[in-house]
């Protein structure tokens, strides 16, 4: 088994990168499930502003696990052993993972359709599940794989993934993409994933992606948006 005692403050760059997407994948499966739990009783329309937003979450979930799936796993595998299976184990949750989306999407749909009380209680614990389920997996992940990572990938490799997952995300949800990465960020790390960022990037978060976030925000959390 892999273990490792680095604080985020000094882990390795991949370590803390891959950290901080992870973050966001805990921290909106956590907010759907309370979101969803909170709509009242045949509001159609607040239903359907969360499963639109259910439908960017799985399709940014999707683009980072076929990353990894496709992209990262390939470039770690050839240099271990019995690790492998740590890699493997990955694989195997991320399939299990997809089934448990599958789940809760026939129950959104369904939801979104009248917004009743008893799809919605069971749409919101079929969220909580799927947060449960995620956590463990990232968690495994963070704990057992990316240590690896740390050890045997390359530069190259690392910006490969990277770039896979740039290309999978629509350009009028790159600003959005990128809030949702610093949301919850300490004010070292904020200014250290900024500073790796091209320059015409950062500038065009300064002038209109931290505002586009807000206001994406807002529209889905309403009561739920932090101060």
């Amino acid at each position: 088994m892999t273990t490792s005692n680095t604080s985020p403050s000094t882990a390795h760059p991949y370590i803390r990168e891959m950290a901080m997407i992870h973050r966001v994948f805990r921290r909106e499966s956590r907010l759907l499930a309370e979101l969803v739990q909170d709509v009242p009783a045949s509001d159609t329309v607040r239903a359907e502003v969360l499963a639109e937003h259910w439908r960017e979450y799985t399709v940014g979930l999707h683009a980072h696990h076929t990353g990894e799936d496709e992209v990262l796993w390939p470039a770690l595998l050839p240099h271990l052993d019995l690790d492998a299976e740590q890699v493997l184990a990955m694989e195997a949750q991320h399939h299990d993972l997809t089934s448990g989306l599958e789940e809760v999407q026939v129950l959104m749909d369904r939801w979104r359709a009248r917004a009743l009380v008893a799809d919605r209680d069971e749409l919101a614990e079929a969220l909580r599940r799927h947060h449960r389920q995620l956590s463990a997996h990232l968690d495994e992940e963070e704990r057992e794989v990316m240590p690896l990572v740390a050890r045997h990938v390359n530069e190259t490799e690392w910006r490969a993934v990277g770039e896979r997952g740039l290309a999978e995300t629509p350009r009028n949800r790159l600003m959005v993409a990128l809030g949702a990465i610093l949301e919850d960020c300490p004010t070292d790390e904020r200014r250290e994933f900024l500073a790796r960022m091209p320059l015409a990037a950062r500038a065009m978060w300064k002038l209109v992606g931290q505002r586009q976030y807000r206001r994406e925000v807002r529209r889905i959390r309403g009561r739920h948006t932090p101060a």
